[in-house]
């Protein structure tokens, strides 16, 4: 699917999201929700009625209060919208590492910090989370198997040139993984963006990232 972020958002308006509709694959509006419990579940109403969204997410440090409220105002639109978005509640941004997060006051480890938010959303209703790839497995241990994880950070083993690389350029990123390693540790969605848009050739980036996936997932 596609994922909308607050600057093609802020850009273009909900007008994109009907366009990219027409191409059938769905929207990942991914607007990062973070405000008292009333307005943030106000946001999730208006977005309810976007075309083609299939994920929402909101910051889960927003507490247990906000999502909560947010997952009432997706059900309360049971019925006039099927089959429902799913809210995502994101845990700690991976270009946040244990000395980013000292600074804004939160102290111990990325991974403790995580798997506690993640655990306050499963409570709250979310559907799942937004973590990076090196928070998985421990995500799903805590929460179970039906519990999505979403995961960003993604720098693929091919480079944007086609060379081998050992993680590709981090850019802002602090923790990062290949998308192999992300699938084998039990993501079920990754997201995918400046390795294929800030590449020379995105067509060739895409293609090399998909067959990396590929070599990754299951055989049946």
């Amino acid at each position: 699917m596609f994922k909308i972020n607050i600057q093609l958002f802020t850009a273009a308006g909900p007008s994109i999201l009907a366009r990219l509709n027409e191409l059938g694959s769905g929207v990942f509006l991914d607007l990062k929700f973070h405000d008292i419990p009333n307005s943030v579940a106000g946001g999730v109403s208006s977005a309810m009625g976007l075309p083609g969204v299939r994920f929402i997410d909101l910051h889960a440090l927003g507490g247990l209060e906000m999502m909560t409220a947010s997952a009432k105002a997706r059900d309360a639109v049971h019925g006039s919208k099927s089959p429902l978005p799913q809210l995502l509640a994101i845990t700690i941004l991976t270009s946040m590492d244990s000395a980013s997060l000292r600074k804004v006051g939160i102290a111990g480890p990325p991974s403790k910090r995580v798997v506690q938010l993640a655990r306050l959303a499963r409570k709250a209703g979310m559907d799942g989370v937004v973590a990076s790839p090196q928070e998985v497995r421990a995500i799903r241990r805590a929460c179970g198997k039906e519990f999505l994880i979403v995961v960003p950070g993604i720098r693929p083993t091919v480079d944007t040139a086609g060379k081998a690389s050992k993680r590709n350029k981090a850019d802002d990123q602090a923790r990062i993984a290949t998308p192999a390693e992300a699938i084998r540790a039990g993501a079920d969605y990754l997201v995918i963006g400046r390795p294929i848009t800030a590449a020379p050739d995105p067509q060739f980036a895409a293609r090399a990232i998909l067959e990396e996936i590929s070599s990754a997932l299951p055989s049946s």
